[in-house]
This record gives structure tokens, sequence and C-alpha cells, in this order.
């Protein structure tokens, strides 16, 4: 399978089984896509790695002899096939083989909800505004203790363990936090365990003490603000409908600050109403962060802010905007991450990875104030996936099979798509809320992704140069 675009100036050609990724000039562009449409497609059969012809076909490239020297063309043709034996081009997928049998994993990474409650109450929030439509609540220090024993019952041989700490606002139980952090370390040893924390915050509580206490125990920092004023307070604000970022942005300024090279990052969400959304980007560079994300709203399309099939080619536009500026800025000497513009085209993620994506109630698992385990967070508040509870130390492994099974393969959609060993399918929650089952990708989210992964490759190339 292959896919080719241009974007930027640059022809690229990807060849999605093996990985390979070609810059190439617009005559070799031309020919790939007349072998890709006539040559292969509707000459030979299914088994095209095995057929094609180290001859120049002339038939094929009949339409090209208008436009370019015939001698160029076989040279070009020469270096299409040379590609094609090293393995480069019109690759056999090797992938599928594997796919069932895929097979439950320990669990190495848990999302601890300790707060079931916010001092925000942000319009897109999936979390029904904290509380996840439960009703708010804290998790007490005891259910926390009781989800780090779950852990480490569950997670077999694995050593590096990650957990999150998240909510609604998991500052409001910072207590808990660092009474869980403090119980944890105490297990490090016994069971040969190194824990990763993460807290996922708006920032409002934050603290010298606090900053303090996150940049010692916590491996990754998020901090959560849309962008610039008037966008992040049109859409997070208070419960008395006030804006929040004059209150957060120098509590995050202060905390990156201390934090040195430490992990974290910004990470906002664009709707409807900010589809300039790269402007937010370089605020945040400007106010000194340099680890950004800013991700598109994924609600219900009714909700006037909600980004629909109708904003695409308007989004595309701005990622595309986004690209060119990142290649400006890094060759004049200026950094930041973009992360959905990271993309690794050397190595990459693992087979199994590129097939069944997160873990989402596989290797991950998320547990509630109450102690119920679902498959991750954005699965939290629907009943008929609860997992098991910390309490009795209980999993079914019925639904855990489920996850691990599911693969880009079992998902039509996804089994003949060229983003599938980068998208892995998509968000398992997403699929199930706005597409009806975690085997049906959501289609928006998919035509976002498939234009980020473009931006990402074009800024390789662009860089490359």
């Amino acid at each position: 399978m292959l896919h080719s675009f241009q974007l930027n100036g640059y022809n690229i050609i990807m060849d999605v089984n093996s990985g390979a990724v070609h810059v190439v000039d617009e005559m070799v562009y031309d020919m790939v896509q007349l072998l890709d449409a006539s040559f292969l497609a509707n000459s030979f059969d299914s088994n095209t790695s095995e057929k094609l012809e180290k001859e120049y076909p002339a038939s094929v490239f009949a339409p090209l002899e208008a436009r370019y020297d015939r001698a160029a063309l076989e040279e070009a043709y020469g270096e299409i096939y040379e590609m094609y034996e090293n393995g480069q081009l019109f690759t056999s997928d090797d992938y599928e083989q594997f796919a069932d049998m895929m097979v439950s994993a320990p669990i190495k990474a848990m999302c601890l909800n300790v707060a079931h409650d916010c001092n925000l109450r942000c319009s897109y929030c999936f979390a029904a505004q904290g509380d996840f439509g439960g009703g708010r609540k804290l998790m007490t220090a005891e259910v926390g203790k009781k989800a780090i024993d779950y852990l480490l019952k569950y997670s077999a041989n694995r050593h590096n363990l990650e957990m999150d700490f998240f909510g609604g606002e998991p500052l409001m139980a910072f207590d808990v936090v660092k009474e869980v952090v403090e119980y944890a370390r105490s297990k490090e040893k016994e069971y040969n365990k190194n824990f990763r924390f993460t807290i996922t915050t708006n920032g409002l509580l934050l603290t010298d003490d606090k900053i303090d206490f996150i940049n010692k125990e916590m491996h990754n920092v998020v901090l959560s603000i849309d962008g610039r004023k008037e966008v992040n307070d049109r859409m997070r604000f208070h419960v008395d409908g006030s804006g929040c970022y004059d209150q957060i942005m120098p509590k995050f300024q202060k905390l990156v600050k201390a934090r040195g090279d430490g992990q974290y990052y910004v990470r906002g969400t664009f709707t409807k109403f900010n589809k300039d959304f790269a402007e937010d980007v370089l605020h945040f560079y400007e106010k000194g962060f340099d680890q950004i994300s800013i991700e598109p709203v994924v609600t219900d399309p009714k909700l006037p802010y909600a980004l629909t099939e109708e904003d695409l080619p308007e989004v595309f536009a701005e990622y595309e905007r986004l690209a060119k500026i990142i290649i400006e800025k890094r060759k004049n000497g200026e950094f930041f991450n973009f992360f959905h513009f990271m993309i690794d085209l050397d190595q990459g993620p693992c087979a199994i990875k590129r097939l069944r994506g997160c873990g989402c109630g596989n290797e991950y698992v998320s547990v509630t104030p109450e102690g119920d385990v679902y498959p991750c967070h954005q699965f939290v508040g629907k009943p008929e996936w609860i997992m098991g509870s910390v309490h009795d130390q209980s999993l079914n492994t019925e639904i855990k099979d489920s996850f691990a099974k599911t693969t880009v393969y079992t998902k039509p959609e996804c089994k003949n798509c060229w983003a599938k060993f980068y998208c892995s399918g998509g968000c398992n929650a997403n699929n199930l809320e706005y597409a009806g089952s975690i085997k049906k990708p959501y289609k928006v989210a998919c035509e976002l992704e498939k234009k980020r992964l473009e931006c990402a490759i074009m800024i390789k190339a662009a860089l490359a140069d």
C-alpha cells in the first residue's frame, strides 16, 4: 500500500507496510501514481510484491512521454525498481499475520481519578465538568493505596509502572496524591518496581509547596490551558462564569521555570471558535513554553463549538500554516515541540503498539474514587464497562481480552487505511461515543489525524534539506 501526497512543494511517497518515506521529484511522483493505478492494480493480481517487472513498461508510461524525456523516464523507473528491490516500495503487509496472536498483557499504567470534582466548569469537558455524571466526590487515601496494590498485582514482571493523577482537578485531593505517592515508593524495592507519576492539572490550586512536590515526584506534568486569554476564558471558567487565564498562566510559568529539564507539556483544546489555533501555539511559545499540545475538541456535533466535517478544510489549512511556522523557526534556531507533529520515521513504535494503540483496557486502566476499574478515564460513567474493583482486586478478563484482540485489522474501516500504523485505529473511547463502537473509527478524528501525519512528514522532509 502506498500513500502519495504533495505539500509545501514536496512530493512525498509513503510505503505504508515498510514505513519507508520517499521525497521525490515530480517525474518520479507522477510515475509512481501510474504504477499504483495501472501497472499494479490492473495488470496483476493482489500479490503485487512478486510481480513488479524490471523492464521499463512503455505502454504504462505513455501518458508521461509527452511531458518527460524517454531516457529520463527509464532512469526514473530504474530508481523506482531499486526502491522496490530494497523493500522500500510496494511491500507486502507483514503485520496482519500477527493480529490474531494478540493476547492480554500485564497492566503497566493506571489513571487514578482522585477527584470527581473540579473548580472549573469547562464547556467541552468530557467528564461532565468534573463529576463524570455521578456526583462530586474525592478519592480517599485508602482507595488510592488499594489501586497501587491492584497495579502491583496485575503488572506481573513489568518493572516500570505509570500512574497519572487525574480528575476533575487532582489538586483538590492533593493530600491523597501525596499519600499514594509515598505508599507506592514504599513498595518499589519490595516488588522491584519503578513508579513514574504524572499529574494533569488546571493550575488554580498550585502553590510553591505543590510545585516543589510535583517537580520532585512527577515524571511528567500536563498543564491544562487553551491558549490566548480570550480563547481560554471563553471555554474554561470558574463556577461563577469568570475566566481563569490570569490566575493560572503565571503559576504554570513558575512551575515550568522551576522544573528545569523535567518533562511537561501545556495542553489545550481548540474548537470551532478558534480555528486559528496556530496563534495559540505561538502564544504558548511566547510565554516561555516549548512543549505544546493543542488538540481538537471531540464532542456532540450539535454543540455550537463542535468541529464538524464542514470545518475540516479550514482546520487542515491551519495545520499546514503551523507546520510552515515550525519549519521557519527551526531553521532560524528556534525550537518548540508540537506534540501532534512528533513522528519517528526511523524506528517508530513497536509492532504491537502499531496494531492496537494506547493499550486501553489491556495494559492501561482507570480507577474511580469508589474504586471501580474502567478501561480508561474516558469510559468512566458507563457502568457496563466496569472491569473490576480495587476493593476485592477483581478483574474481568473477558473485557480485558477483548481489548487486547482489538486491532486495526478488526476495524474494517482501518484495515485498508494508509494511516493505520500511526493512529492504531484511533481512540477507543471516542470511537464508542461518536461512532457507536470501539471497532468503528470516528471519521472527523480520522481525517484530522491524517492531515497531522502529512504535516509531520513534510516537516521532516523540509528540515532534512
